[in-house]
């Protein structure tokens, strides 16, 4: 795959711009407006905001897995819904579907999706995504938490994606950029980057291809340590010990479902622990590049509204990407991890009272 070519694409045409339920049956999703994942701001709601809709609505969605990064983005999807006046449990009818990060119920519950009747169908992380693309033909699909969607074959052109199918990247090329920056310039003494990864991952693979390159720059290592499942996670981590100066994750489904054994071999061995999402540093990472994933789903909200309420073609509406980046600091975790957090550290945080976590 030529990576450079597909992430040139990007930047042009966007200017730079990974479980729950159980089981494969429907059931019904949370209430999405909590306040524990609600941000402090976020995207203007619709001018009816709270308004009833006489119409009725169904919508499927399909989550590979359980994690918080892809919740958050569920629960900000229907947030933008309920702000719109589509009410889960009023208005709205959701058919939930979770794939436990299994490929052969992945391909199931898009079948299942294709052969049931909803106004429309949305595809959360790259593997979801794909299995509904290839197999709902007729209903308006949207995406999210997909890194590449040209890539993974979901579409094959952001501006103007053609058929039934958009939504929203959550990979901007520039957040791996400046986050391996950050390492170099911040930790001259990681010489070597531990990643955990699943290469049967696109997303993980892409995201890995682009951290090499810059690391490469700066003549750090980047050491894999591959697995096929979440229950391999915590050997990977234990293999990278003494091998490694520090830990970094892609947005990978399988292992950011298993975080948590990388957190405590982190912390155990003080080793420091980068991610690419913020999700995984407030729950004990210690850095990102990153965004709110309740914000990205709210964006892919506001298109579903677009579709739902306003009849536009998926088709007719640009793949997106999240733009607002800024560093993202847990300081409990730098002390876990033996981290001394200096003033230039927090000098490149832009918005340090929501983005420095104490």
């Amino acid at each position: 795959m030529k990576k450079k070519n597909i992430w040139a694409g990007l930047s042009l045409c966007l200017m730079l711009v990974a479980a729950g339920c159980g089981n494969n049956n429907a059931a019904n999703t949370e209430n999405a407006a909590n306040a524990g994942n609600s941000p402090a701001t976020t995207t203007n709601a619709p001018a009816n905001a709270g308004a009833g809709d006489a119409k009725s609505y169904k919508i499927a969605i399909s989550q590979y897995v359980e994690h918080p990064s892809l919740d958050a983005t569920r629960e900000g999807f229907l947030a933008a819904l309920k702000d719109a006046g589509i009410v889960e449990g009023e208005n709205l009818k959701v058919d939930l579907e979770n794939a436990q990060a299994d490929q052969a119920n992945n391909l199931s519950i898009a079948q299942k999706i294709a052969g049931d009747k909803n106004d429309l169908v949305l595809g959360i992380a790259t593997p979801s995504a794909q299995a509904v693309v290839q197999n709902v033909k007729d209903t308006p699909i949207l995406f999210a938490a997909v890194t590449d969607p040209l890539d993974a074959k979901i579409v094959t052109d952001l501006e103007h994606p053609g058929g039934n199918v958009s939504g929203a990247s959550d990979t901007n090329p520039e957040a791996i950029t400046r986050l391996m920056n950050f390492i170099a310039t911040q930790f001259p003494n990681v010489k070597k980057l531990g990643l955990v990864i699943n290469e049967g991952e696109p997303n993980a693979v892409v995201m890995a291809d682009i951290a090499k390159e810059e690391l490469d720059k700066h003549g750090i290592e980047l050491v894999k340590a591959a697995i096929t499942n979440t229950s391999e996670v915590k050997q990977a981590a234990g293999s990278l010990v003494g091998r490694v100066d520090a830990f970094y994750i892609t947005l990978d489904n399988s292992v950011v479902s298993g975080v948590d054994a990388i957190i405590q071999t982190a912390n155990d061995n003080k080793i420091p622990f980068f991610s690419a999402d913020r999700d995984t540093v407030e729950k004990g990472a210690f850095a990102t590049v990153g965004f709110k994933y309740y914000d990205h789903g709210y964006q892919v909200g506001e298109m579903a509204v677009e579709v739902l309420k306003n009849g536009t073609s998926p088709g007719e509406m640009k793949v997106t990407m999240q733009e607002k980046l800024d560093l993202i600091l847990n300081l409990k975790a730098a002390a876990a991890q033996g981290i001394e957090v200096t003033d230039a550290m927090k000098a490149e945080v832009a918005d340090q009272s929501s983005n420095i976590i104490q």
